[in-house]
């Protein structure tokens, strides 16, 4: 089987390359190509709502009139060309997007983006967050996170037949999920065949669809720029989601490669990239009502969600989990003064755990005040209706969402466990110790059966999250967090908890009414002066190890991970099951609801999943309320006038004493009479967008989004055209700010600057 899908997976490259030699096999690929054009323009519309949507590149023929109305003057086919431009600048840092804005290499993306790098340099003598940091030459930049790479998407194929190629109707549902996640890495060995290219199989539709991205990445990432977090987070978490902005939220970072200019690990002799294609940058930016686009890796969308999945997550998962990121905030500060080594260890940590914990805050308060629920039951109601009416219809996915629910709620079953154990990850002992050991138990597999994370692909990226561990990690905190959590895990039934957890913690018998914190405390006392797992060199020591020395470790935490595995990992394969099952009543469901929307005239466009997609509109205002209307515009006064002197309001004194004096350069907006901070679009954006170019309708650098307003944090599950609006930093004030603040001149300079 595996070598077949293989053989399969190399005829179709070879055919790709020799496309031009063969007549007949250029007729027969024209068929293929025109029958793909023709599925594609099933699954979209020209009836879509107003800017809705996260198109992926082979579908925008397809809305090319639609491009073109709201102002593109680029011919909307020269985006599908992957390696052209402008596809061929945008690149993924892996959770959020970026951009090559010059031949060197240079790559801008969000503050929030780099914040981690900019995190891994500080040190309390030097807090590269509190003052930010500018390297003036190629030789002061410093080296990105430990695992930090930039990726490149050079090419897409559509490999659907090849990951179902063996499965069957009747078959169990570990069976049908070990048959995809088999297919799957097969495919991606085949395309990995030499160590420049990281590849990925990604379900669209859910499971509907699989396409293989093969992406080039740079392994060399160094920090370049990146303002004080008064500028590139200024408002903080008070104005995360918020309009009227005013952050600076742009860093920069540079690709190296070796000298042959083929990726490479960090060397001294390493240059920097030089790539097919950069962006130029337009310093007068954009108009109120001009066409803009983003290019970027959106992570997540949920529109096609069933009306079940619906009610479980904005009435019990997003509210459960707004609790635990709240909870281990609050313990952060408690055990961590502002500025000491250990906050400064936690501040990336701090910065993902608030900006969602706010973000499910929006989703619940526009849950509950709108009808999305209601609306999705009649959806449903609407379709069962429209299959009922035909024969043909009903007998091929009459009971798909019937079958899709029912495995729903079984696989939410033990919810609460889940995501106990989930949140416990936050503890870095417990989390190593339990991925060590788990890689010990890997390596006996042969390399295609090992689970993703494990494989020989990811060995190195391991042992870089190894290396990383102490500039994240500290011993009070973390002991917190495993506190914090196991009191709420001893709060449990019975019948959810595991043995494993209750035999090592004397937890048997023990409930939240007679549960012993003191005595929990002084285990964990024990267990962290006993471990080693805080030395980096024994977590290497220990990539080395087998499965037998983990069994005969005295490390507590290692001894905990040994004891609790086959528990978990019995979770772990029950999960797999039921995925499985689910697997195979999505893809009818999505089959049955595409069909629908087609019907119908509705739009149709694939959930985003990481993949790269493009989204346009239009710089415009909003109405978040009866009688208040929001401009798209803010400027360099706002700042001025949010300032308190105490963060997040603590604007450089530079910074303001160049705003109140008015001297703007050359980057001042005639019709704000100042320097414009950040706008709005109606852009359809999600997490994975941050630090995506924003896009003129020549596809110039005018910005970079970064956030979407709080009433339109919702539209992850339901879009919303009137509320749907995107934050992005103007590319004015970037300059304004590099060139007259931080004094970033060389970086202007390395630019392509266009009016």
């Amino acid at each position: 089987m595996i070598e077949n899908i293989i053989t399969s997976f190399k005829f179709k490259f070879k055919f790709k390359v020799h496309l031009t030699k063969n007549t007949s096999e250029q007729f027969f690929m024209k068929k293929i190509l025109l029958s793909f054009a023709a599925m594609t323009l099933v699954l979209s519309t020209n009836s879509a709502k107003a800017d809705e949507g996260m198109w992926q590149p082979n579908q925008l023929p397809t809305i090319a009139k639609q491009l073109t109305k709201a102002g593109l003057k680029l011919n909307p086919n020269d985006l599908t060309d992957l390696t052209g431009f402008p596809m061929g600048a945008i690149v993924s840092l892996g959770g959020c997007t970026a951009s090559f804005v010059s031949d060197k290499g240079l790559v801008a993306s969000n503050h929030h983006c780099v914040y981690g790098s900019v995190q891994y340099n500080s040190t309390a003598e030097n807090n590269l967050l509190k003052n930010g940091f500018l390297a003036k030459s190629f030789d002061e930049e410093l080296p990105a996170t430990p695992g930090s790479r930039i990726y490149v998407t050079e090419e897409i194929s559509e490999v659907t037949d090849l990951v179902k190629a063996n499965l069957t109707d009747n078959m169990s549902g570990s069976d049908r999920y070990k048959a995809i996640d088999t297919s799957s890495k097969t495919l991606v060995a085949a395309c990995e065949d030499d160590d420049r290219y990281r590849c990925s199989v990604v379900n669209f539709h859910g499971g509907l669809e699989y396409y293989l991205f093969k992406q080039l990445t740079i392994r060399d990432v160094r920090l370049v720029h990146a303002p004080a977090s008064s500028i590139g987070k200024y408002g903080g978490d008070i104005d995360n989601w918020m309009w009227p902005r005013h952050t600076g939220d742009y860093g920069f970072y540079r690709a190296y490669v070796g000298k042959d200019g083929q990726p490479a690990d960090f060397s001294k002799d390493n240059v920097p990239y030089e790539p097919k294609h950069h962006l130029k940058v337009n310093k007068s930016s954009v108009d109120e009502g001009d066409y803009i686009m983003v290019l970027g890796y959106p992570g997540r969308t949920n529109r096609y969600r069933t009306a079940y999945e619906v009610e479980n997550q904005f009435t019990w998962v997003y509210p459960e989990a707004k609790a635990y990121r709240e909870e281990i905030i609050d313990l952060i500060h408690q055990h961590s003064e502002v500025g000491s080594e250990a906050r400064i260890k936690y501040e990336s940590t701090l910065a993902g755990l608030a900006n969602y914990a706010k973000n499910y805050g929006s989703m619940i308060n526009s849950y509950n005040k709108g009808s999305f629920l209601t609306r999705k039951q009649t959806l449903e109601s609407d379709l069962n209706t429209w299959l009922a009416s035909d024969k043909k219809r009903k007998s091929k996915y009459g009971e798909s969402l019937k079958g899709l629910n029912k495995l729903l709620k079984e696989s939410n079953g033990q919810q609460a466990r889940d995501l106990i154990l989930g949140y416990l990850r936050y503890s870095k002992m417990l989390s190593t110790a339990n991925s060590l050991y788990r890689l010990s138990i890997e390596k006996q597999l042969p390399n295609i059966e090992r689970e993703r994370g494990y494989q020989e692909r990811d060995i190195a990226r391991f042992e870089q999250g190894m290396k990383a561990v102490n500039r994240r990690y500290d011993e009070n905190i973390d002991k917190e967090i495993l506190v914090a959590m196991l009191t709420h895990y001893v709060a449990l039934p019975k019948n959810e908890r595991l043995s494993s957890f209750d035999d090592f913690f004397n937890l048997n018998g023990i409930s939240a009414a007679n549960f012993n914190e003191k005595a929990l405390r002084k285990q964990l006392a024990s267990m962290y002066k006993g471990t080693e797992l805080s030395s980096q060199e024994q977590r290497l020591a220990l990539m080395e190890k087998n499965q037998s020395d983990f069994e005969k470790s005295a490390d507590p935490f290692i001894q905990l991970a040994v004891k609790s595995y086959k528990e978990r990992k019995a979770i772990e394969d029950k999960s797999k099951e039921l995925a499985g099952n689910i697997q195979a009543f999505r893809p009818k469901y999505m089959e049955a609801l595409i069909a629908y929307f087609n019907d119908n005239n509705l739009p149709v466009y694939a959930d985003a999943n990481s993949t790269l997609r493009i989204t346009y509109g239009n710089v415009k205002g909003y109405s978040p309320q009866d009688g208040i209307t929001a401009t798209p515009y803010t400027n360099l006064e706002g700042i001025v006038a949010k300032d308190t002197g105490v963060a997040p309001f603590d604007a450089p004194k530079k910074q303001l004493d160049l705003i109140n004096k008015k001297q703007y350069g050359e980057y001042a907006k005639a019709s704000l009479g100042s320097v414009p901070v950040n706008y709005l679009g109606t852009l359809d954006i999600t997490g994975g967008n941050s630090g995506s170019p924003t896009l003129n309708d020549k596809a110039e650098f005018v910005g970079l989004v970064f956030d979407g307003v709080y009433e339109s944090i919702i539209g992850d599950w339901d879009y919303d055209t009137k509320l749907n609006r995107s934050i992005h930093v103007d590319i004015r004030y970037m300059l304004w700010t590099m060139e007259h603040v931080d004094g970033a001149t060389n970086l202007i300079e390395e630019m392509d600057i266009v009016e």
